[in-house]
């Protein structure tokens, strides 16, 4: 299907733009009053994930409500683990809970390699149902954690500010955290390619603990099995977040994606500076920065944009829109950048 509005992809592929694409991530949630109505029509997030007529119509309304440049299946990271065999649940102001965890190599055998097709059909009917809905509108990012981030939860159980059971897991038993995170890889690779099959136009890889880790440890344990996806995966544009990964912008130039996502830490000249001019660049305003004024907003957009150009940038948050921030402020961010990026 011909896109109406394809600025997304090619400003992946660093081809010319009319002005810069804006998408953000987490913009099919809370802050919305229509994705309230629709999760408060269900149980609660996982059952809304996995109905895929409702997971289709909360992807859409941020394109319809906000006007983004790019539509992002509404899932979620975990829904890998839980394929593999391992089920989580979604507490309430609390965040995911796994009632089991892996902590030994025996804990391998109670998992297995996940099924893109079949193991997580509910996503896939959900992308298949959102492409025709969108009828072309704009493009649909497809997007998996990166291994090292599902590693973290499906051995430390919960959410964390250290996940220390997780990082001690890459000291004390180095080859059975290889032999997890591969499995976990596997996974990835064949859940995202058939996203890829079932319409995704982009997919993103979010790294959202590579901040906690080391540099050696990022290199050995995340970056190599990242690269593995980016390498498996040339169907598409291919996106890189790692959140807090400052340390690694120099190896993340090398990887064979497209777009490198850069959380609000990072500095823009800097970043380009030291990942090139080969790569999109995906960011990076402060989603606090929502929080000011009209005005406030405005000139916080226009000054991110001067710094990052006229060529190979996606406007993004450095993060996820946070739950409380007025949509009105999240539309003067799309706006601004739609009406200060013309080219």
């Amino acid at each position: 299907m011909q896109l109406q509005n394809d600025l997304l992809l090619r400003a992946a592929r660093g081809e010319k733009t009319e002005r810069t694409p804006v998408w953000l991530m987490r913009q099919a949630g809370r802050i919305l009053p229509e994705y309230r109505a629709v999760r408060n029509s269900v149980s609660g997030f996982i059952e809304l994930a996995q109905t895929p007529e409702l997971a289709a119509e909360v992807t859409i309304q941020p394109v319809d409500l906000l006007g983004v440049d790019a539509a992002i299946i509404f899932s979620d990271i975990l829904v890998i683990p839980e394929a593999m065999g391992l089920p989580y649940e979604m507490v309430e102001k609390r965040g995911p809970w796994f009632p089991d965890t892996v902590s030994s190599p025996s804990d391998l055998k109670k998992l297995r390699i996940a099924d893109g097709h079949n193991d997580l059909k509910y996503v896939i009917d959900a992308i298949k149902i959102t492409k025709k809905e969108l009828n072309g509108r704009v493009p649909l990012i497809g997007f998996a954690g990166a291994p090292w981030t599902i590693f973290a939860y499906m051995v430390e159980g919960s959410g964390s500010k250290t996940f220390s059971k997780a990082r001690a897991m890459l000291y004390t038993q180095p080859e059975f955290s290889h032999q997890l995170l591969q499995m976990i890889t596997d996974s990835t690779i064949n859940y995202l390619r058939a996203q890829i099959e079932a319409g995704a136009d982009l997919i993103q890889i979010f790294d959202s603990w590579a901040g906690i880790l080391p540099p050696y440890h990022y290199e050995e344990f995340s970056l190599r099995y990242i690269q593995q996806i980016c390498d498996a995966i040339n169907e598409v544009p291919k996106t890189v977040f790692a959140k807090g990964a400052f340390f690694a912008r120099e190896q993340m130039a090398k990887l064979n994606c497209e777009t490198i996502g850069l959380d609000w830490n990072m500095g823009i000249a800097e970043s380009r500076r030291m990942i090139g001019d080969n790569k999109t660049l995906q960011g990076n305003l402060d989603p606090a920065a929502l929080y000011g004024t009209a005005k406030e907003v405005e000139a916080a957009t226009k000054q991110m944009l001067d710094q990052f150009g006229t060529s190979r940038h996606i406007a993004n948050l450095g993060h996820g829109v946070y739950p409380d921030i007025d949509p009105e402020k999240v539309k003067v961010f799309i706006e601004t950048v739609k009406a200060y990026s013309i080219r």
